[in-house]
């Protein structure tokens, strides 16, 4: 079977030097990235104060709408962010707790930094957070998630797919319960958008956030937020900034919020980031997201298999439709096996009771996907582990 996405490689130049498996941390840079770094640069150089005007002030929203088909968004629902923490704390930020509302729903699986953040504010906002477990740390009950959206609560914010394991929610299940319950729902859709097609109008999402970091090869301080066209009606961050007001440059005394998503821009973006994190979304528009989640299902079945028949334990969901673009694969001296693959060139990512995390993407070769387990077994079987004892990682 002639594998047509293999024609983006030569995009990406990484993929000439390394066995490049670990997008769900950080996608493969294309090679368009440094002509528009210089475009910053030379608007910079040219226009000085002038290149506001010219470009720069717009920024956050015309990458919005090149991330918007990633999202099934439609044009100006998209704003981008320097950080989904932020985004997501700008959202939590927006919640009225004052009207016998005062709950706020996450999960085990959800990504530290979001918790952080919404556990900390959460309770100085006159909330609480309740945080439903997962039984194995793979999966999450989503049932039992249901379960914990009653009538105090207000927010459910949660991950679309979980970092550690890829394990999917049904999103649109879950925004159809928590809307009947008067809830509003916020997704972390930082493990999803770019691997699997996601389409916010058919789950009826509230907000979603992400990043074009990992999958969307977009490189860092690139973070998207979706808001739907009601939920901008409805709310308005505390958490804000003068891009957001309807008349910045009236440097008026108080906020008065610009409509639609511009309500949820912040301060000054930060736009050199902004420049390189066009590109990634773009190819992957143009690769196509159904062929794109094909290609991964399909990958990421192949490593489980291998690893199975191996014997090595694997925390991923068994389910294609509920396993996102990640399998973590867990082995003796787990840590110190995955720095042995970074230095033979196979680039992965260890995390903590997860074990080596695999992500082939759209540009990963079959024969990329066979040689990671066959390393593995030749560091086990040589114990060229043993190198690496007592070192740190090395990749985050």
């Amino acid at each position: 079977m002639t594998d047509t996405l293999l024609r983006f490689r030569d995009t990406f130049p990484i993929l000439a030097r390394r066995t490049y498996l670990v997008s769900h941390s950080l996608g493969a840079m294309p090679k368009t990235v440094p002509a528009q770094l210089a475009r910053y640069a030379e608007l910079w150089d040219e226009w000085g104060v002038q290149a506001w005007a010219k470009e720069w002030w717009t920024t956050p929203l015309t990458v919005g709408d090149i991330v918007a088909p990633l999202l099934g968004a439609a044009p100006h629902e998209v704003a981008m962010a320097p950080t989904v923490t932020l985004a997501q704390a700008a959202i939590l930020s927006a919640m009225d707790f004052r009207s016998g509302r005062d709950t706020v729903v996450m999960t085990a699986l959800d990504f530290p930094s979001v918790r952080y953040a919404i556990e900390s504010l959460a309770p100085k906002l006159g909330a609480r957070v309740v945080v439903v477990p997962s039984a194995d740390g793979i999966t999450l009950d989503q049932e039992a998630l249901h379960a914990a959206i009653d009538e105090r609560t207000a927010l459910v914010a949660v991950s679309h797919v979980a970092f550690r394991s890829a394990h999917i929610l049904d999103a649109q299940r879950l925004t159809a319960h928590a809307h009947a319950m008067g809830a509003v729902v916020s997704f972390d859709a930082y493990h999803s958008v770019g691997v699997i097609p996601v389409d916010v109008h058919a789950i009826g999402a509230d907000f979603l956030t992400g990043g074009v970091l990992k999958w969307c090869c977009g490189g860092p301080g690139g973070c998207f937020l979706y808001a739907s066209p009601s939920a901008s009606e409805r709310f308005a961050p505390a958490l804000t900034g003068w891009q957001a007001h309807a008349r910045p440059f009236g440097f008026e005394d108080t906020m008065t919020y610009a409509g639609g998503i511009q309500r949820w821009l912040g301060g000054t973006p930060v736009v050199p980031a902004l420049y390189a994190n066009r590109e990634g979304p773009r190819i992957l528009v143009e690769a196509g997201m159904t062929n794109i989640r094909a290609k991964s299902m399909r990958q990421t079945a192949r490593l489980i298999a291998l690893a199975d028949a191996r014997g090595y334990t694997v925390r991923a969901p068994r389910d294609p439709e509920t396993r996102g673009g990640t399998v973590a694969v867990d082995v003796p001296h787990a840590a110190e096996v995955a720095q042995a693959l970074l230095a033979r060139e196979v680039v992965i990512d260890f995390r903590p009771g997860a074990g080596i995390r695999i992500a082939p993407h759209f540009y990963t070769t079959d024969d990329e996907v066979e040689r990671v387990i066959g390393e593995i077994d030749d560091i086990l079987a040589t114990g060229a582990w043993q190198r690496f004892a007592g070192s740190r990682p090395t990749v985050t």
